[in-house]
């Protein structure tokens, strides 16, 4: 079993945002130890890191509760999240194609400072005028 901050730390997630979480009843059927303090168990953990990753994807914690009823539901409830999934990982991939957009202009950019420091191209800017 693990306490608040175990989990934390095993799920690489702030305090408060588990805390938060847990609050909200996105961490169905937390178990209690002395003092009444949360514990966790390897199920729970491995649901935290889950939370972590759709948030990290975009979901919302409507979205999330939306998600986590229909994984309580069962085996029967396996189309509906694919559904849902499917919507963030055409997000992400438009994500990451902005992403190597941006790496490509980074990269080109660096090789034009590259070549004009190596004397290989001449100087010019799109800002102010170079003779």
């Amino acid at each position: 079993m693990y306490t608040m901050k175990q989990a934390c730390t095993a799920a690489e997630m702030p305090y408060e945002t588990l805390k938060f979480y847990c609050n909200e009843g996105l961490v169905p059927n937390v178990k209690r130890g002395e003092n009444n303090y949360r514990m966790f168990d390897e199920h729970d953990i491995n649901w935290i890191k889950s939370l972590a990753c759709l948030k990290k994807c975009g979901m919302s914690i409507a979205e999330m509760k939306e998600y986590l009823a229909l994984c309580l539901q069962g085996e029967s409830s396996i189309p509906q999240r694919q559904v849902l999934l499917e919507k963030y990982r055409l997000e992400l991939e438009k994500k990451l194609e902005d992403i190597k957009k941006q790496l490509e202009f980074i990269d080109w950019k660096q090789g034009f400072y590259s070549d004009v420091l190596a004397g290989r191209v001449k100087y010019h800017s799109d800002l102010i005028a170079v003779e």
